[in-house]
């Protein structure tokens, strides 16, 4: 063997050590932080989940639906355990969605994670929608994509004015899931349709009237509003529902103020009815509005695919269960995979 064929595989023998001690790193930082990613608490009459990666906008990892699943399915028999409440660390962001970049490193990697991903993170937004607790999700700031999963499918949401709602997968070719495909049709009119083809964000108040939260409460009264929660002695639904009341009726932030897309809500109806994407897009050129026109622009950066896929999805779910839902999603999460 001649000198150079040696050093090339020496070069080659150094790439292959230096890439497992970077792959064993990885490995090993996931597993020191996964513990802390999301705490999980016994405090009062209630178990606390708090998403804890401020710095990620506590965006959702495999880890975390790891641990979080079964702690959940755990505190859902527990005959002390009258509430669940589901938060996010930081002030920023409640969970803006799942950590796509996470995923991306492990498929470089040769990693195939995102079968596992997906399929864990739709049985864990199933477990949130069939909960036998009532189970409040606080949506305090960024709430996107996984976060959305992980709050919208359960008993109640409570939005402050720092809230901002929106499902943005169609601009990345996916398509609006973690159950989009459930809720977003049955929201008033075919707003829902409107939100997962353009990929609006809602703010504030906005998420209430649209139908996303059940309540609105001032973010600096948020401490305040978990403290009562916890304080409650053997709370039934309807205890736990008057304490949201309270905090919703007391709220001033914005209570005068119409929903932002109120004035749109007829073009909204009249041209996102349509069946196919196209005629959503004659609906909305024939219209000629400035709002129309303004969609329009929207929905022509959006992958086409994503778009056709995105409809199919919701006039699909809208006669379906969650369940049956979350099945055809996953279903479609592979196929945009490969």
């Amino acid at each position: 063997m001649g000198q150079r064929e040696m050093w090339r595989l020496m070069s080659r023998f150094n790439a292959f050590k230096r890439t497992n001690t970077i792959l064993h790193h990885l490995r090993m930082s996931k597993h020191t932080d996964a513990a802390e990613e999301v705490l999980l608490e016994k405090k009062g009459c209630a178990g606390v989940i708090t998403l804890n990666r401020p710095k990620f906008l506590n965006a959702l990892t495999l880890n975390m639906i790891r641990q979080i699943y079964p702690q959940l399915k755990k505190w859902e028999q527990d005959p002390e355990t009258f509430l669940i409440i589901i938060k996010g660390a930081g002030g920023k962001a409640f969970c803006a969605g799942g950590d796509i970049r996470v995923i991306s490193e492990a498929e470089k990697a040769k990693q195939k994670i995102a079968p596992v991903f997906f399929r864990e993170e739709y049985v864990l937004n199933n477990a949130v929608g069939s909960c036998q607790k009532p189970y409040v999700a606080l949506i305090h700031g960024i709430t996107m994509g996984g976060g959305v999963g992980l709050s919208v499918h359960g008993q109640f949401r409570v939005a402050t004015e720092k809230c901002l709602f929106a499902m943005p997968e169609t601009a990345i070719g996916l398509f609006p899931d973690v159950g989009g495909g459930y809720f977003l049709p049955r929201l008033q009119g075919k707003l829902g349709y409107f939100l997962a083809l353009t990929g609006f964000r809602l703010k504030g108040r906005d998420v209430y009237r649209a139908g996303i939260a059940t309540h609105f409460v001032d973010s600096e009264k948020l401490a305040m509003l978990e403290e009562d929660l916890l304080a409650l002695k053997s709370p039934s639904k309807e205890n736990i529902a008057s304490v949201l009341e309270n905090y919703h009726t007391e709220s001033k932030i914005d209570r005068d103020k119409s929903f932002i897309l109120e004035k749109h809500m007829d073009k909204i109806n009249s041209c996102f009815s349509a069946n196919t994407v196209e005629e959503i897009i004659e609906n909305l050129q024939q219209d000629g509005s400035s709002f129309a026109l303004e969609q329009l622009k929207v929905i022509n950066k959006m992958s086409p695919t994503s778009l056709k896929i995105t409809l199919r999805q919701l006039m699909e779910g809208s006669s379906k269960t969650l369940q049956e839902v979350l099945t055809m999603e996953y279903r479609l999460s592979q196929a945009c995979m490969f």
